[in-house]
């Protein structure tokens, strides 16, 4: 099940407490303070981690906890600390405070992580408190309490390609023809209710992750269709096949409203490279083909943009369209990397 969302509570380990003990040995009736620190709580992480791509692990859970610290012991031994309790969500996550919004981490990459609760430091035990006109401290310090924090998980796909268009153009089609996914496909609206995605395998310099974006409707942006939930997964991907259908009356008007649609969810969207490619196109006979294709030619030739030819179904054209996906996903990601730091732990100040 693809579960996108969730909200979760979750405390750290609280400090284990300081001993209070007394040195006692045969010859040394009334030794001095020997009471050691208590352990430190165990600390709550969130790792995206690369073999995860749902949050459905994370639904209709309690608190989850971290170990608390041990109790300090005698001869000034130290309580053991609480283990971590980490858990693991896929690349692409944002991790927030629920009750304020405040963004505590964006887990774009794998092995990124955040801790978001820390666990409680273990008070000292009595040895620490004595002093020369204080020779038998009798108390100790209670260690530092747990830390509770509610936190919503959001995930935003993370694809080198997004596959963008109308319902019933395809796209679910396409993605089985050029990777091992296996989305359900049918001829009606909405078969796709969820992002799939799958790897581009065909050019082994390069292999490429594809994602499948349910089809957009007008009104997307604002959430007609389910569009926003669909809408934020685009935002991951540095590169968009737009999927158009050459069955459909007026291809110039399907591709302006989705990418109005773009526009109107994130500016940043429209303006992201983006290729165009119809499908069903060994449908129609040459020169019916090109009487329909003739205004989106036109339309495109303005925006210098080339129009690719297949059919998802037969495969034709598939391998034309596969190389340049690869070539410019391969462009854009050395891209990233170049303006991206490397992934390292993040730790929020207020934790």
């Amino acid at each position: 099940m693809f579960v996108d969302e969730a909200v979760i509570d979750l405390q750290s380990g609280k400090g284990g407490a300081g001993a209070t003990t007394f040195r006692r040995a045969r010859g040394i009736p009334r030794g001095g303070p020997d009471g050691g620190d208590g352990g430190k709580g165990g600390d709550v992480w969130i790792v995206a981690d690369s073999h995860k791509n749902t949050l459905v692990d994370y639904r209709h859970l309690g608190i989850l906890k971290a170990e608390s610290g041990a109790k300090g012991g005698h001869q000034k031994m130290t309580g053991r600390s609480g283990k971590d309790r980490i858990l693991s969500v896929p690349p692409g996550t944002l991790v927030f405070v629920h009750e304020t919004g405040e963004l505590l981490a964006d887990l774009a990459q794998p092995g990124s992580r955040v801790r978001v609760a820390a666990g409680g430091r273990g008070g000292k035990g009595n040895t620490f408190f004595a002093t020369s006109t204080k020779r038998a401290p009798r108390y100790a310090q209670p260690g530092e309490p747990a830390v509770l924090v509610r936190v919503r998980m959001e995930l935003k796909l993370v694809a080198d390609v997004g596959i963008i268009g109308f319902p019933s153009v395809g796209k679910s089609t396409l993605i089985s023809t050029i990777s091992s996914c296996r989305p359900a496909i049918g001829d009606f609206p909405f078969t796709t209710l969820v992002p799939n995605l799958g790897v581009v395998e065909r050019f082994a310099n390069f292999p490429f992750v594809v994602a499948d974006m349910p089809g957009l409707i007008e009104g997307a942006h604002e959430g007609k269709g389910l569009g926003i939930r669909f809408l934020k997964h685009i935002q991951r991907t540095a590169l968009l096949l737009h999927l158009l259908d050459a069955a459909r009356e007026d291809l110039v008007a399907d591709y302006i409203a989705i990418n109005h649609e773009l526009a109107s969810y994130d500016p940043e969207l429209a303006a992201r490279p983006q290729l165009v490619a119809v499908n069903k196109s060994d449908l129609f006979e040459p020169e019916e083909l090109a009487q329909r294709l003739a205004p989106l030619q036109a339309h495109l030739g303005a925006t210098k943009k080339r129009l690719y030819l297949i059919s998802a179904a037969s495969g034709a054209g598939i391998d034309s369209l596969l190389r340049t996906l690869a070539a410019k996903a391969r462009l854009l990601k050395r891209s990233r990397e170049k303006l991206s730091p490397d992934p390292i732990d993040q730790n929020p100040e207020t934790t």
